[in-house]
Formats: C-alpha cells, structure tokens, sequence
C-alpha cells in the first residue's frame, strides 16, 4: 500500500489511515432550511483514566471531636476531685449489690426442693397473677407443689396469700379452688386477702396467722427474697424454688428482682407496717387443730 506521494507505507501506518473516518467533504453555495435548531447533547470531558494500581479512597463519615458544650459535662480537674468522683462510683456500686448480696447470704442455704424440703405444719403460696379467673402458669405450677407438699406429709395446712384488692380480682379464691381440684381438703386451706406484696404476706403471717415455721414456695427467681423478708418478720422459713420455662415472664421476673432487692432491704430495715395489717384471725391455728382430731 502506498502512500499520497507514492511511498511505501508501513504496517502500522495502513492500520491507521483505513481506521480515521472520512471527513464530509464541505459543499459551497448550499443553504440548510430554517427551522428549529437541534439541540446537540453536551460533550462531557473526558476523564483521566486512573492507574491500574491506584485505589479509592473509602467514604468516610466524620464526626466531631469533641462535644458541644451544651452536651459536655464539666470533669473534674484537680487531683483530690478526681479522687472524690471515684470514690463515690464505688460507693454507689456497693449500694447497688449490697441488697442483692444481703439477700442470697440469707437464703441461700434454705432453698429447697419438694423431695428434701423440711416438714414443717404450714406452707406458704405467694400469689402470681390469674388468667381469666384461674392460675396463671407461674402460679399453677405453685400450687402443684404445695399439693405435693400436702400429699407427701410434709405440710399439713396451706396458707394461700395474694391480692383481693378488688371484687372482680380474687386470687385466694382462685388458689384455694385449684388446691381442692388437686385432692387438698379444703378445710386444710386458709386464705389471706390482703397480701399484696411479699412483705405484708410475711408480716401478716406472723402477727395476724401466728404462722412461726414455714414451707415458702415460689419461683426460684423470688424465693429468696421471700425467705429474707419471712426471716425478717420472724419466721422461721425455708423455701421450695418451683422450676419454671425459660420465657419472657422468667426473664421479666429475673430482673424485676434486680430493683425489688432494694425495696426488701429497706423493708427488712425499716420494718414498715402492711399496707393493710386487720385483726388477728385464727385460721391456721384451727386447720392444724381440725387435723389432729
């Protein structure tokens, strides 16, 4: 292939002439008709094309360094506050599991089960709700063990304490029905109205039933502290932890007891009155005295 002049061109150089395009050849004298102007797209400029080695940087978010000072808390600057700061840090930690600490110390080594439980004349049922009039299954399962307590000779009456705070909401009623459904005598059950937490039960054992010694039985999250605070109120007390499913009630219970530690350290402290404390009332000392007959 040669070139305009006639020269020989070389290999690369016949590549390059085919691949040029043809440029249209500019024809005087023509007039293009009026009318509307096309609009040509924009030509972008052509961007460097990166080195093949080089990478992106990442996107980053930045923050801010430092707070505004809306939000910043003045930090103490001098030695002696610095110590100050510390020092109450680990007095707030201690206040905060001394309640918890106190409790497992004192009931620990009374926790029980049903087979090994001590005999003792009464067994104390803390309420746990009712689902449309009956036990909810916390509380069922409760009762299943003080019914088994009775069976096995261990208790001989069965003290059944919750709230009745209204006329709708009755929960004695609905323990002492389950109670009998299961074989326990109904006059082996009495019933306390007005335990409407775990301390008033404790103390209205003591001052109004005359309840010394005693079988508690509850949930193995709470029967701690109601062991501690029955001790507290005088009453010689051990406890049967009842085995409960791993649900959102038993998660829920786990750490309400984180926050009711404290209340029944101050309870155990204070020694406040129930919220309701009545008369004496001889119950318990009548179903023992009908059982001995």
């Amino acid at each position: 292939m040669r070139g305009e002049r006639g020269e020989r061109l070389k290999w690369p150089e016949r590549l390059k002439r085919r691949k040029e395009p043809e440029e249209p050849e500019e024809r005087e004298g023509l007039v293009r008709s009026e009318g509307p102007e096309e609009k040509r797209p924009e030509e972008k400029p052509n961007r460097e094309p990166e080195p093949a080695g080089r990478l992106r940087r990442p996107f980053r978010l930045s923050l801010p360094r430092t707070l505004p000072s809306s939000l910043s808390l003045p930090l103490p600057r001098t030695r002696r506050a610095q110590r100050r700061v510390a020092q109450g840090l680990m007095l707030a930690c201690v206040v905060a599991i001394a309640p918890a600490t106190w409790m497992h110390t004192t009931a620990d080594a009374r926790v029980r089960t049903t087979a090994d439980a001590p005999a003792r004349e009464v067994a104390m049922v803390f309420g746990a709700g009712l689902w449309k009039g009956r036990p909810s299954p916390y509380l069922a399962h409760r009762l299943d063990a003080a019914a088994e307590l009775y069976r096995t000779g261990k208790v001989k009456v069965v003290l059944v304490t919750g709230d009745n705070s209204r006329v709708e909401y009755d929960e004695p009623d609905a323990m002492r029905t389950y109670l009998t459904e299961r074989g326990v005598p109904d006059a082996r059950i009495v019933s306390d109205f007005a335990g409407f937490d775990t301390w008033d039960s404790c103390v209205r054992a003591k001052k109004i039933f005359g309840v010394d010694r005693a079988v508690l039985v509850s949930q193995g999250f709470h029967i701690r502290r109601a062991i501690a605070l029955c001790q507290s109120a005088g009453i010689d007390a051990y406890g049967v932890g009842v085995d409960a499913k791993r649900d959102a009630t038993w998660y829920y219970g786990g750490a309400r007891e984180i926050l009711a530690a404290g209340k029944a350290a101050l309870d155990a402290t204070f020694r406040p009155d129930p919220h309701f404390l009545g008369p004496e009332e001889t119950g318990v000392a009548e179903a023992l005295a009908a059982g001995r007959r």
